[in-house]
């Protein structure tokens, strides 16, 4: 077994990426970060070295193996937009499908056999059941998810052929922002509803669209399961250890166990800031599961991860962040 060396972590100038690039830092790992920049930011990796690139550029990519002596990957570079991949799938399958064996090439032909996924909850379209389990039907309901579920059973195949050990993490609703406020998450780029409540209550003339309140849930709007992007970012570091210790490929939840709804988040921004986020309750959206959130007793037994922040406190350190970039 190899003895771990650089991680190499892919879209690491991203919001994730940057959160675990700082987590694996702190934690004295040596990482590189590939990223095209396209939507990342290079200050966001705050000093970590950075190659700017496509992971598709096979002999990029085995070049910055080389060089920096990689031997594990965080592979995160992906488009994530589920409207945008249903108008234009060619451009998801190419970068997030096509685009990953290309790294996947590049890693077989280094002697790379770890690699930490970037999955998504969203394979599991609308659950049966709530809370989610990792043995819920794979039922992607978008070009985007379908993505993540096909990455997954690329890597279990590769892990068939070649040796390569993986593990797949299903993010549920990534948010918040560090607890120092030097990272977080740009809404210029995101149409996540906790950046959305952020902009509504902190910019003036903009206005929080809930699409629908007539849901069978206790307030009448949606559930999801938001998870502190620092505890996500530490998920990561949990699962890179779990294959350093020649644990096997898996695939696993990562999210509170909490449900919490729309009028959940509003009236915790509404804590936060002190006063109102101007919203409108509008029609529903096609698509949008009623309720949706993990069971993460896998994640805890697997990997000995538990995630440690609720909404109250995902929210203020949203709004502390967003506040201090005005």
């Amino acid at each position: 077994m190899q003895e771990p060396g650089t991680i190499l972590v892919t879209g690491g100038a991203g919001y994730i990426g940057s959160h675990t690039v700082r987590a694996l830092r702190e934690l004295g790992r040596e990482v590189v970060v590939l990223d095209s920049l396209e939507l990342g930011n290079a200050e966001a990796v705050l000093g970590a070295p950075l190659v700017v690139g496509d992971i598709a550029d096979r002999a990029l990519v085995r070049s910055t193996i080389d060089d920096f002596d990689v031997t594990d990957v965080v592979h995160f570079a992906a488009y994530k937009s589920v409207g945008e991949s249903m108008e234009l799938p060619g451009k998801y399958w190419r970068n997030n499908v096509a685009g990953t064996i290309e790294l996947l090439e590049a890693c077989r032909e280094a002697g790379v056999e770890r690699l930490v996924f970037s999955s998504s909850c969203s394979v599991y379209g609308t659950p049966e059941h709530v809370p989610v389990t990792e043995d819920a039907a794979i039922a992607p309901e978008s070009v985007y998810a379908e993505t993540k579920a096909t990455v997954e059973r690329i890597l279990r195949w590769y892990g068939e052929t070649t040796g390569l050990r993986s593990m797949s993490l299903r993010y549920f609703n990534a948010a918040g922002a560090s607890a120092d406020g030097r990272i977080g998450e740009d809404w210029d780029f995101s149409i996540n509803l906790i950046p959305l409540a952020m902009k509504a209550v902190l910019l003036d003339g903009h206005r929080l669209r809930v699409f629908g309140a007539d849901y069978d849930t206790p307030d009448g709007t949606c559930i999801r399961d938001y998870i502190h992007v620092d505890d996500l970012a530490d998920a990561h570091v949990k699962a890179l250890d779990h294959l350093a210790a020649g644990g096997a490929t898996a695939a696993v939840n990562v999210g509170t166990g909490v449900g919490s709804s729309v009028f959940d988040v509003i009236r915790a921004t509404e804590a936060a800031a002190g006063r109102a986020v101007p919203h409108d309750v509008v029609a529903r959206r096609a698509g949008d599961p009623v309720s949706t959130f993990a069971d993460p007793t896998q994640a805890r037994e697997l990997l000995g991860w538990t995630a440690e922040r609720g909404l109250d406190e995902i929210v203020r350190s949203a709004y502390a962040w967003h506040s201090s970039q005005l």
